[in-house]
């Protein structure tokens, strides 16, 4: 048996420790496209790869949500405040938007990307309710910029108020 040549063990070496880690690494998605310029497909992929990776179900895309989370990101950015309510209240939105069901917000700010805000609000046990609920089937999403180069995000999930209804 011949000796594996230096440069070999070592890129065996590296390819062995990273995959040991690859492990406990959570599974973020990929998107490398600016606030700008994601489109639909991205934040679409983005999302459901982080909900399938959790258990849940995917959702599908609703523009009207998208209207309703793009107003309250340009809002917060205009402000250069985070907030749901800007003096616009999360129903007022989506009912302007033309969306009637069933909501829940998750917003954020300062992340550079989509796979950061994503992480953010998986780290926080109440956007990542919201972020994995099943009783939402549908969702929206937008990012604006402060004039200081802030960006806020916004996401909105809505699905049927029937799921939320208590039998009687």
């Amino acid at each position: 048996m011949m000796p594996l040549p230096r440069r070999s063990f070592l890129l065996l070496g590296a390819a062995a420790a990273l995959s040991a880690c690859s492990a406990t690494i959570p599974v973020l998605p990929k998107t490398a496209s600016t606030p700008e310029s994601l489109s639909d497909e991205e934040i679409l992929a983005d999302i459901n790869a982080v909900r399938r990776a959790n258990g849940a179900p995917a959702w599908a895309y609703n523009v009207a949500l998208e209207n309703a989370a793009r107003s309250q990101a340009r809002l917060m950015a205009s402000k250069d405040t985070m907030s749901h309510n800007l003096g616009v209240t999360l129903r007022e939105r989506v009912t302007a938007a033309g969306y009637f069901g069933a909501v829940g917000e998750n917003v954020a700010k300062g992340y550079r990307d989509l796979p950061g805000a994503i992480q953010g609000w998986m780290q926080s046990p109440g956007h990542r309710s919201t972020l994995l609920n099943d009783k939402f089937v549908e969702f929206g999403l937008a990012a604006a910029r402060s004039k200081s180069g802030k960006v806020y995000w916004a996401m909105i999930a809505g699905g049927s108020f029937t799921p939320w209804l208590r039998p009687a």
